[in-house]
């Protein structure tokens, strides 16, 4: 049987899933096919139910809990760190009368954003295109996922604010949900399970090789050199990507309720493959 995969090009993503896009995890009879979109692809995909197991951003997966249940692993979470807004020297720290440039209006990074400013300005492009676009001045800030939360210095841009350090102020201490992986309901109460522990079993192998798996990672890096690289992957491949725990289950249920409450995504109620 195959079983798509589908999960985003980048480096903590790929560290990840080594175990078994290496082979290093046995799949038995299952063949495992990765598939690597960026995250909003994925997002909208998720909507028409294409991978049996997906990464999507928890602000999609509100529009999404009846097809798709949530595994208790690949959490990527910001332990006071997340999505930072950047701009020019020149642009006010309140984003008042300023035009962000958003990498997509499912992701949980434009949630916080909404959350942050509800009336924010912004405009939607590629992620990977949204720190050159500050840069050089076509897009007055910008909301920077991945990579780029460690870069934007490198160009002289300066933070405005960094969600994960937002939302654990307002929370407690509370990390920043940003993505999970979802798994299609319908393949049933057999496979679903088995296919949970292969994903769990990935992660736990790429965390006891950390070298190895950071050897595979680093052609997914874009730019990165090793040392931020690493520091990157240990940022969202943690003891809250091999399980939620208490804290990060916590943690996904408040950001929900709020986004719900506030009206910003629909009201779900969160649960967990066991």
């Amino acid at each position: 049987m195959r079983i798509a995969i589908a999960h985003s090009p980048d480096s903590d993503d790929a560290f990840m899933f080594y175990g078994l896009a290496s082979g290093k995890v046995p799949t038995g009879d299952l063949e495992i096919e990765h598939v690597l979109p960026d995250i909003e692809t994925l997002n909208r995909a998720a909507f028409e139910g294409k991978y049996e197991i997906s990464a999507v951003s928890f602000h999609a997966y509100t529009h999404l809990a009846d097809r798709y249940a949530l595994l208790p692993h690949g959490a990527s979470m910001g332990d006071r760190y997340g999505p930072v807004v950047v701009a020019r020297e020149d642009v006010p720290a309140s984003l008042e009368n300023v035009r962000v440039a958003v990498p997509g209006t499912l992701t949980t990074a434009f949630l916080a954003l909404r959350l942050y400013r509800p009336d924010v300005a912004y405009d939607v492009m590629p992620f990977d295109r949204i720190q050159e676009a500050v840069h050089e001045g076509t897009a007055q800030a910008g909301l920077l996922i991945h990579e780029g939360q460690l870069t934007y210095g490198d160009e002289g841009l300066k933070k405005i604010v960094d969600f994960g350090e937002w939302w654990a102020d307002r929370t407690g201490g509370l990390p920043l949900p940003l993505g999970g992986n979802v798994i299609r309901r319908d393949l049933g109460p057999a496979l679903i399970p088995r296919l949970s522990r292969l994903l769990h079993d990935s992660i736990a192998y790429a965390l006891a090789h950390r070298e190895e798996a950071l050897e595979y990672a680093m052609q997914f890096g874009r730019g990165l050199d090793r040392a931020k690289a690493d520091r990157f992957v240990g940022m969202y491949v943690n003891e809250l990507t091999l399980d939620y725990g208490a804290r990060g289950r916590e943690a996904v249920r408040r950001l929900l309720a709020e986004a719900g409450e506030k009206g910003l995504a629909p009201k779900v109620k969160v649960e967990f493959v066991e």
